[in-house]
């Protein structure tokens, strides 16, 4: 049937000991962006306009601030496991090693762009 111990069957845990939380945090993060995006959506179309000025003073609140950071940070983290998954069911040897750290790099960097650009126009950046 399966390798490990009975108990360790019915817990879910495999060899790595993780069991299913690299899924569930998929499932979470996906929720998220779902609810994020949704409010992202509505807001944008709650706008007077479209314009340069209307869109950095509606950035400016820490109403809009706050939720964008979570919904960079939600989207980033699902991208990064999604990748990851895709990097270990395909990748082998050496290969899998390097992909992950440019997937890290990658993720870090991009997500820092998006969060110091959301907090320079929150904390008053001209416009």
């Amino acid at each position: 049937m399966g390798t490990g111990t009975e108990l360790g069957r019915v817990r879910g845990l495999g060899s790595a000991h993780h069991g299913v939380t690299h899924w569930w945090h998929q499932k979470i993060t996906a929720g998220t962006n779902i609810l994020f995006m949704a409010w992202l959506l509505i807001s944008l179309a709650r706008l007077p306009g479209y314009d340069y000025a209307s869109v950095h003073t509606w950035m400016s609140s820490a109403w809009v601030a706050v939720p964008m950071l979570l919904l960079i940070a939600s989207v980033f983290y699902h991208f990064r496991l999604g990748l990851q998954v895709a990097i270990e069911d395909y990748a082998h040897g050496q290969n899998r090693v390097v992909l992950m750290i440019l997937l890290n790099l990658f993720v870090a960097v991009t997500a820092g762009i998006a969060i110091f650009s959301i907090l320079k126009i929150a904390f008053g950046a001209a416009a």
